[in-house]
């Protein structure tokens, strides 16, 4: 008998493990809407121009729901240069060339 349950506990916990690695989860911290009561919403992004690229910073200053301001900040800086990856189209396999982008690491304090 003890066996039996020992053996339906295992089985119970690898279908578990499983299945919690298979779902989905979302981002940790992944944030679905902005409050707007008092808060600083932040993009940041990359545009590719022909030889350097350009670093856009946007801040948008929210105070009771309303937009009190909005920062946008533009710099250049060095493009990385090309990429080659490979894309599906209608079936077949064609290597295309793209720019590197950046990686962004955010501090917040």
């Amino acid at each position: 008998m003890l066996q039996k349950i020992s053996r339906l506990s295992f089985a119970v916990t690898i279908i578990v493990l499983l299945h919690s690695c298979g779902s989905e989860e979302q981002k940790e911290g992944a944030v679905q809407t902005v409050s707007k009561k008092a808060s600083i919403e932040t993009e940041v992004s990359v545009l590719h121009a022909d030889s350097v690229d350009v670093l856009v910073t946007k801040h948008k200053v929210w105070i009771n729901n309303n937009l009190a301001r909005e920062i946008i900040k533009t710099d250049t800086i060095p493009a990385l240069g090309d990429t080659i990856v490979t894309v599906d189209q209608n079936g077949t396999n064609v290597q295309q060339t793209t720019n590197k982008d950046y990686e962004f690491y955010i501090t917040v304090q």
